[in-house]
């Protein structure tokens, strides 16, 4: 039982993992689609078609942008839910550990309570010897 918690809680870690990457790459793609919107500058001066084909490059580098963000934001939001699914699968297997401690101290209790017990017995049937060799005697 402990075993497959530790497994559950590896295989969080490891969709943890994958998470951030995902949430990293998305940031840098945002920022990508950021420095080529601000590198586009709106044109000042050219022919009607220069400028209408210039503003409609601007917009699609700018739904780019808003696409990018919208995936960080995605991305933000599962590596936040593999974050509580990783504190989940840690807490079942630290619930795991105790049960397992907590068996294994009583399992040792009732092993010392066993042989207190044969030591008891001893010390009795000792006495009793005892008692028997002196009333024969």
């Amino acid at each position: 039982m402990l075993r497959a918690r530790q497994a559950q809680e590896d295989a969080a870690k490891g969709e943890l993992v994958r998470a951030k990457s995902a949430e990293r790459s998305a940031q840098d793609l945002a920022k990508r689609a950021s420095l080529d919107l601000v590198g586009a500058e709106a044109p000042t001066e050219g022919t009607a078609r220069a400028i209408v084909a210039a503003l409609v490059a601007r917009q699609a580098l700018a739904a780019n942008l808003a696409a990018a963000e919208a995936k960080v934001v995605e991305a933000g939001e599962v590596t936040a839910l593999q974050q509580q699914l990783l504190a989940d699968a840690a807490k079942k297997r630290r619930a795991v550990e105790r049960l397992a401690e907590r068996h294994a101290e009583a399992r040792k209790a009732h092993e010392m309570a066993s042989d207190q017990k044969a030591i008891d017995e001893l010390a009795v049937t000792n006495g009793q010897r005892a008692s028997a060799r002196g009333a024969s005697a």
